[in-house]
């Protein structure tokens, strides 16, 4: 009687899709609640609290599912992507504060192609011509999103500074998007999701003697959502990484363009403008052509 090989259970294939693109809808609600609180009360205080909050919501969640203490190796990270998550989203929402929201996402969606040169430089990858071309598409991309916006006759010195922490926050982001794969593999989902709001908070909190404030209850109900989306958004995006490989999940990054449009016409009265859709193209469409063709998704246990 022959042996046949494993089916691959194909059902499960669909569900990493699911489970990310539900974390990055969660996210953008995450991101206009912040966006009102860092109004309120500046984003660098928006960020602290929701940390706080964040960390009092899941330490008790880690210890009920029988947390463990993380070994050196795993800390580390931890530490290292919580000091990048932590200047990727405060830099990204005092940016956020003086665009509007459609704008600010399509701007960070240039992440994917500077992850390209970083790995390049991290993990001596070699650039191809294919990853140059579309690196110049995405440049066109925010030099058309920017070139609009300095066109207007209200922009603002402000407005200009918004646009370079946004891109700043992309660059943290493509570092983000190395480290999240690898943190994914070694943790759970809740120890991710705690360990990063805990150095998050550290490492803000450094700055608390000169610039904490606390916020007002309306201000406290935006970052206390905000919190309680942003830890479950990290969850659920975790155990979707943790399943599939990251190039077969990225694409999904872009549906926050939709979900940052909707949000910010509802929350903001912003409009999305011509030029922001042509960016958000040029953009996606560098990064599509720099993406690798494999279509592949690890059998790992669900």
């Amino acid at each position: 009687m022959s042996s046949a090989s494993p089916t691959p259970h194909h059902e499960h294939h669909a569900a990493p899709f699911i489970a990310v693109t539900f974390g990055i809808a969660l996210f953008s609600v995450m991101d206009g609640l912040m966006k009102n609180a860092s109004i309120a009360v500046g984003a660098y205080n928006a960020m602290l609290f929701r940390s706080l909050i964040g960390t009092a919501l899941m330490f008790p969640l880690w210890k009920l599912r029988g947390g463990v203490w993380p070994n050196a190796g795993a800390m580390k990270l931890h530490a290292l992507r919580g000091a990048v998550s932590g200047g990727m989203a405060t830099t990204f929402f005092w940016g956020l504060v003086r665009v509007p929201m459609a704008e600010g996402i399509a701007l960070s969606f240039i992440a994917p192609l500077i992850a390209l040169y970083l790995a390049a430089v991290l993990l001596g990858e070699t650039i191809g011509k294919r990853a140059i071309l579309a690196s110049l598409l995405g440049l066109a991309g925010v030099v058309v999103i920017g070139a609009a916006r300095i066109g207007e006759q209200d922009f603002s010195d402000d407005a200009a500074w918004g646009i370079g922490a946004i891109l700043l926050s992309a660059v943290l982001y493509a570092f983000n998007l190395i480290l999240q794969r690898k943190q994914a593999l070694l943790s759970g989902p809740t120890e991710v999701a705690l360990f990063q709001t805990v150095f998050v908070a550290l490492f803000l909190g450094l700055a608390a003697p000169w610039l904490a404030a606390v916020p007002d209850n309306r201000a406290l109900l935006d970052i206390g959502a905000g919190a309680v989306l942003a830890m479950i958004s990290l969850m659920v995006i975790s155990w979707g990484y943790g399943r599939a490989e990251t190039q077969v999940l990225l694409p999904i990054e872009y549906t926050a363009f939709i979900w940052a449009a909707i949000i910010g016409w509802f929350m903001f009265a912003e409009p999305v403008t011509v030029p922001t859709i042509i960016g958000v193209v040029l953009i996606v469409l560098g990064c599509w052509i720099a993406a690798p063709r494999k279509e592949h998704i690890e059998q790992t246990a669900l």
